[in-house]
């Protein structure tokens, strides 16, 4: 997620000081990736430093300071809206580090973990899902990334369907090697086994 982005983006409406983009940025997002406050104010320091944004006057009586676009920060903004979102770097996938990992570490109950995950994703997918048949159409910012939150779940869900079915392939010729013992002959496969299509 690009934060620096995102506050340029907020800052194309006007002044704004970091407390007000942090509640600019999660009301527009349903509240979906909160932000700390000390995030926006070392990212507002960034831009600052980059010539992309720039101080817009004197401390308000509360010692806020507002910052606004400059001429580069604006340039900056229409690029990223007319850029797409790049896949240069792969955002790393937890779940999928985790399986990952454990079909390749001894001992690891690869079902069990697929399991719990889907029973989790779920859950998750219905409380999403519950929340979309409550929405009432008129706050389209926070419909659609609730329709990417469940479009998500659902392609979580379909993956780990995936993977269950190869670990399911793959097991039992895992556990029919281990029996063989070294020097010993496998039985020989029915004429019908091996042949698929």
């Amino acid at each position: 997620m690009s934060i620096k982005h995102s506050l340029l983006a907020l800052l194309q409406s006007g002044p704004m000081y970091g407390a007000q983009l942090r509640q600019e940025f999660e009301h527009r997002t349903g509240g979906t990736w909160p932000l700390n406050v000390g995030q926006v104010y070392t990212t507002l320091g960034r831009l600052e430093r980059d010539g992309l944004v720039e101080t817009a006057g004197m401390a308000d009586e509360e010692g806020r300071i507002a910052y606004q676009l400059t001429g580069a920060g604006e340039n900056e903004v229409l690029q990223w809206w007319s850029a797409p979102v790049g896949r240069e770097q792969t955002p790393r996938n937890e779940l999928a580090i985790k399986l990952a990992l454990a079909v390749t570490l001894p001992g690891v109950d690869v079902e069990r973990i697929v399991q719990t995950q889907r029973t989790a994703t779920m859950t998750h997918l219905r409380d999403l899902t519950r929340l979309k048949r409550g929405a009432d159409g008129e706050d389209l910012a926070w419909e659609l990334v609730l329709e990417s939150l469940i479009f998500a779940d659902e392609a979580e869900v379909r993956w780990l369907d995936h993977v269950e079915a190869r670990i399911s392939r793959i097991t039992p010729t895992r556990a029919k090697a281990s029996r063989t013992a070294p020097g010993a002959t496998a039985e020989k496969p029915a004429a019908h086994e091996g042949v698929t299509r």
